[in-house]
């Protein structure tokens, strides 16, 4: 715990359990008295890819879970949704409050969360608001590809270009090589111009291991960050495109490794299930010591 500008921050990393994996994330549980400047301020002193502030009660859920109302900011602006500072939260809750279910009132939507105690781990499982997944133009495409360095001939064929959505949009690439995706070299201010005008989150990058287990990079320019090194958000997204292109089946468990290539590994599971378009997304989290 540590103090910005008179405001309790907590530090938590999520998708692992290791505070030096995963990716980190600044909670606020009481930001009802922050305004936008003070919140983009604290996130940006913080620097990491997107910090959460619980900034009022918001509806519980079917389940009685506690409804809190949430924002995310990056560095540089404000997200409408964030996976791993929703996964941070959550857990920092559960500490305090223990295990159980949360609502969470975002702008994208809202986004049931359970907390379970896993042995001695707290893993924690979004829920996310209803996906949908959209074609890229030819342009746009030209345009991603070439600020990412990357030839045409370099992706995967058989997971084409979308954009999918579950609470932000994120442009999906899939390299056709673990050493295509592992190169990751980019133009930033490029990068970010084309992902400001397809109001673009993150551009997910991927590498398919296996039928259900796939490595995955996000470029975030417009965070502020050159690297997103855990994204629960792009998770879901991902997972909705899976499915929507029958490249997985209707119900489905992933595995998505991320963090490797940035030294923070960690690992995000991807939930589909048949008759629900929603997608879930777990993983742990823990505190991140003050000294880190």
């Amino acid at each position: 715990m540590s103090e910005i500008s008179g405001t309790e921050v907590l530090r938590y990393t999520a998708f692992s359990a290791d505070p030096q994996g995963g990716n980190p994330a600044g909670v606020v549980l009481d930001a009802s008295g922050l305004d936008d400047a003070a919140m983009l301020a604290i996130a940006a002193e913080l620097g990491y890819s997107e910090s959460a502030f619980l900034t009022g009660p918001g509806t519980s859920g079917e389940s009685g879970g506690r409804g809190y109302t949430i924002r995310y900011f990056s560095p540089k602006a404000e997200v409408p949704f964030c996976g791993h500072a929703t996964v941070a939260t959550a857990i920092a809750l559960a500490e305090r409050n223990g295990p159980g279910d949360l609502v969470f009132t975002t702008q994208a939507g809202t986004v049931p969360v359970t907390v379970v105690r896993d042995a001695t781990e707290l893993r924690a499982t979004l829920t996310s608001v209803e996906p949908h997944v959209t074609d890229v133009a030819p342009d746009d495409l030209a345009e991603a590809l070439a600020a990412l360095d990357w030839p045409a001939g370099d992706l995967d064929p058989a997971l084409p270009p979308r954009i999918a959505y579950a609470g932000a949009r994120h442009l999906v690439l899939a390299a056709g090589s673990r050493e295509r995706l592992a190169d990751l070299d980019y133009d930033f201010a490029r990068l970010e111009a084309l992902m400001h005008r397809l109001d673009l989150t993150t551009v997910q990058l991927v590498w398919r291991e296996s039928a259900t287990v796939f490595h995955v990079r996000d470029p975030f320019p417009v965070g502020g960050v050159v690297e997103d090194p855990a994204t629960g958000a792009a998770a879901a997204a991902f997972g909705a495109y899976l499915r929507e292109l029958a490249l997985v089946p209707d119900a489905a468990v992933l595995t998505l490794h991320q963090g490797q290539d940035m030294g923070r590994p960690g690992t995000l599971a991807v939930e589909l299930r048949a008759g629900d378009a929603r997608v879930r997304v777990s993983g742990t989290g823990t505190r991140i010591p003050a000294a880190q």
